[in-house]
């Protein structure tokens, strides 16, 4: 099979064998089959005129893809799941996240919208999800902190506002809470110790709702002072709604401190009202479900552009955040 790795330009792939020039950035990578298949459910007549990868996810590989018929330019996303571990444990990877898409329509928020998905790769040649694609861009630098956390917790208390009844994929935690052992890298063993007794311990009722499951700045797009778009919801599920706001949380501690991961907190709660009954517990099995190892920089920050953060700063900052957990359960017990 043909594939179309770009240096500078090439005459691009028409599925009619007609050539059309067009200017991209190199490794861009996308075989003749995949670029067929976006044509045929989006512009049957066109002619796809540029596609460019999009960075910050780790998971899969996306590109936004632009395509024209006559006069008419259509801009989508397509997102293909290459990752071989995650779908032999998920299969349906790509009709999950078409399934979430349409729920989350549901939330008063922008998402994108399902144009056509492709479970076991037989039309594509690899598992595909082809979206529509939102305007505005992943902010990681914001001008104003305070402003910014607050409208992020702003959208996901509209997020979790619809309910999860009926919705078939359900919540469960990353990791075996049987499992879980003391890290090796902290250096404040007592509090990481204290924080597995309370994981391992029961688990507190919830009401379930629709939850993102991955909801952290990467996945945000804004256009000026507000979101514009919510992306990436592969790991949608009905769950508790505090399993949402402790990833956001784990990931604000480990890109700006736990001052920042607790302004969070007070704004969704202030949002969200008597809807969200706060327990630190959820906080907690967010920071397990991320400790797969040493903690360091996610790829994908570096990729956005924050190349200040070093792999010491994130383990001081999770352990800083592991002890103000440790302290909220305390208090609240």
């Amino acid at each position: 099979m043909r594939r179309y790795k770009i240096p500078l330009t090439i005459n691009l792939y028409h599925p009619k064998g007609e050539e059309h020039l067009v200017i991209i950035h190199e490794e861009e990578e996308l075989s003749e089959r995949m670029l067929a298949w976006v044509i045929a459910h989006t512009s049957p007549g066109g002619v796809v005129r540029s596609f460019r990868r999009l960075y910050g996810g780790i998971s899969s590989i996306v590109h936004s893809v632009t395509l024209q018929e006559g006069d008419r330019v259509t801009e989508c996303v397509l997102r293909q799941f290459d990752n071989a571990d995650w779908l032999r444990k998920e299969p349906d990877l790509a009709r999950h996240e078409a399934h979430s898409l349409q729920w989350a329509a549901l939330a008063d928020v922008q998402t994108p919208q399902v144009i056509a998905w492709d479970e076991t790769g037989s039309q594509s040649g690899t598992p595909a999800l082809l979206m529509t694609k939102l305007e505005g861009e992943v902010v990681l630098k914001p001008g104003n902190m305070e402003s910014w956390v607050k409208e992020l917790a702003r959208v996901l208390a509209r997020i979790h506002q619809v309910s999860g009844d009926g919705f078939p994929w359900t919540y469960f935690s990353y990791r075996d809470r049987s499992s879980l052992e003391l890290p090796g890298w902290t250096a404040c063993p007592q509090v990481w110790q204290a924080a597995l007794d309370i994981v391992k311990g029961p688990r507190p009722d919830f009401k379930p709702c629709l939850i993102h499951r991955d909801y952290h700045p990467t996945n945000v797009l804004w256009e000026g002072s507000r979101v514009s778009g919510v992306v990436d919801w592969v790991n949608a599920c009905r769950g508790p709604a505090g399993a949402d706001v402790g990833h956001c949380r784990v990931n604000l501690a480990q890109l700006f401190g736990v001052e920042t991961a607790d302004l969070f907190l007070s704004a969704y709660r202030a949002y969200a009202g008597e809807a969200f009954s706060y327990d630190p517990y959820w906080d907690l099995v967010s920071v397990m479900d991320m400790q797969d190892g040493t903690p360091g920089v996610y790829e994908g920050w570096i990729q956005l552009g924050v190349t200040e953060l070093t792999d010491e700063l994130i383990m001081e900052r999770m352990d800083e955040y592991a002890s103000s957990l440790v302290k909220r359960a305390a208090e609240s017990g």
